[in-house]
C-alpha cells in the first residue's frame, strides 16, 4: 500500500548501517531490503511511519517520526472506531491531521 509521495519522515543513513537486517525483519511494508550486506530503502513511499525500524536499529541509521502518518490513523481508528482517516482530503470534519493514504 502506498501513501502520498515524498511525505514520509523516514530518514536512512547508509553509512551507519551495520547490516544486521533487523529493519528488513520488522518493517510491515517491506520498505527495506538487504543488498551488499547493508539495508537499502526500496521505496520510502511505502512507509507507514510505525517506527519499528528505528526502534530496532541499534546503530542509529534510521529515524522516523512515528505516530504522525497513516500508522497513527489506523491505530486511532482501532481504538476509537470508524474508518482510518489521515485527513488526506483536507476536510476539517475528520478531526485528524497529517498526510498519507
Amino acid at each position: 500500500m502506498k501513501y502520498l509521495s515524498n511525505v514520509t519522515s523516514l530518514q536512512y543513513i547508509p553509512e551507519k548501517c551495520a547490516g544486521c537486517g533487523r529493519c528488513v525483519d520488522v518493517c510491515p511494508h517491506s520498505v527495506f531490503v538487504m543488498k551488499d550486506k547493508k539495508a537499502e530503502v526500496i521505496d520510502k513511499d511505502l512507509c507507514m511511519e510505525c517506527g519499528a525500524c528505528a526502534l530496532n536499529c541499534e546503530f542509529g541509521a534510521i529515524t522516523v517520526d512515528s505516530g504522525v502518518g497513516c500508522a497513527s490513523a489506523i491505530i486511532n481508528s482501532m481504538i476509537y472506531g470508524g474508518e482510518p482517516s489521515c485527513d488526506c482530503s483536507g476536510s476539517p470534519s475528520t478531526g485528524a491531521s497529517g498526510g498519507c493514504c
